[in-house]
């Protein structure tokens, strides 16, 4: 056991695991993944427990900024420092707490109020903050320009207004627009450079983020690959196609969001990538894409796996190599059954989210 260091914690609904000392997180974290997919050799990589994350999705009430109180959710505890969050996206959060120290907060439980959410997003080179607004308000005129008051003192790189409908528990929309800088971030993960859209996904602790995508790397270039495509599922902005665009004969990034396949063909340029493509398509339609028989796969999907016709049309391209990339163990479990045809061959686990209960995996599948 250990004590937590958070003065929130217990009241807080997030950073459950706090009174575990690190190291027994980690190994019952791994005993999670074994279970899910019965796999001895997990390799596992860490790095620091506080201090990591750099976006935080912080709700405005009438006293401040906070995070829903533990178990029950119309009801918020103000916090004036994140343990977990970078030294950045706290100093961001003093700015905002120091402006709008009183201000018209939208109630859960009523459903009206202006102010709903402050997405702040401090990745490593810039940042952002984003207002997600009630778009049903009386007051959004006032609100706006209290937020471009704020845009000249702040010391984030970009501000954001975004409207979100009263109805709808969001802080990301994309009716929205730029009060400073522009809507995009970037992030460089080994030696290359990725854009990205303050509204949209983007990995939250960025050190390793980076080590789960040079192990991958590492994976896939034990192989032989030059005539090989490579398909890179939920492939977001770009970052697992484009990192190993030059050990294949040519990558196909696939995603369902619009502004993700903007950034990506952005990155894939930024990057000089010459043989690679992104395109919009919801992997539920894959029998629309061709692909010759040599072919390697990544999939990334979210928490809540790959859906059954997108498991069956990947089954049909029947690829060398799947790599599976999860961030919930108990989905992977169910997804990897699916694929009886195939043999897991490596797994690494990624904490990516110490003081809680989440773990990113990679899973090496290879075709019986």
């Amino acid at each position: 056991m250990s004590e937590p260091n958070c003065k929130y914690f217990g009241k807080c609904g997030g950073c459950s695991a706090q009174h575990v000392d690190y190291d027994w997180q980690l190994k019952n974290k791994k005993k999670q993944v074994f279970h899910a997919i019965r796999y001895d050799d997990i390799q596992v990589f860490s790095d620091v427990d506080y201090e990591y994350r750099n976006r935080m999705d912080l709700i405005f009430h009438k006293n401040g900024l906070g995070f829903r109180q533990k178990g029950s959710w119309w009801k918020i505890i103000d916090i004036d420092e994140c343990l977990i969050s970078n030294k950045k996206l706290n100093e961001l959060l003093s700015e905002l707490r120091e402006h709008f120290k009183i201000v018209d907060s939208f109630d859960l439980k009523k459903q009206y109020g202006t102010y709903k959410y402050a997405l702040i997003r401090t990745p490593n080179e810039n940042c952002s903050i984003s207002f997600a607004l009630n778009e049903d308000s009386p007051r959004l005129k006032d609100a706006v320009e209290k937020i471009k008051e704020f845009a000249k003192i702040t010391t984030a790189d970009n501000v954001v207004v975004t409207y979100i409908p009263k109805k709808v528990d969001h802080s990301t929309s994309p009716n929205y627009f730029s009060v400073k800088g522009d809507e995009l971030l970037y992030e460089h993960f080994l030696e290359h450079k990725f854009y990205y859209h303050v509204q949209g996904f983007f990995q939250n602790n960025s050190k390793m983020a980076e080590s789960m995508l040079k192990y991958t790397k590492d994976v896939l270039s034990k192989y032989d690959t030059k005539d090989y495509e490579l398909l890179d599922l939920y492939g977001g902005v770009g970052t697992f196609g484009i990192l190993n665009a030059k050990n294949f004969k040519e990558v196909t990034i696939i995603e369902s969001l619009d502004q993700s396949i903007d950034c990506a063909n952005k990155n894939i340029v930024e990057n000089k990538i010459n043989n690679a493509k992104a395109q919009v398509l919801d992997v539920k339609q894959l029998k629309k894409l061709k692909f010759g028989e040599k072919l390697f796969v990544i999939t990334d999907p979210p928490r809540s796996g790959m859906h059954k016709d997108a498991i069956t049309q990947l089954k049909a391209l029947n690829p060398e190599v799947i790599i599976y990339v999860s961030c919930n163990a108990q989905q992977l479990k169910k997804d990897i059954l699916k694929f009886s045809n195939y043999e897991i061959k490596s797994v690494g686990m990624f904490d990516l989210f110490p003081q809680t209960p989440h773990v990113e995996t990679v899973v090496e599948l290879v075709r019986k």
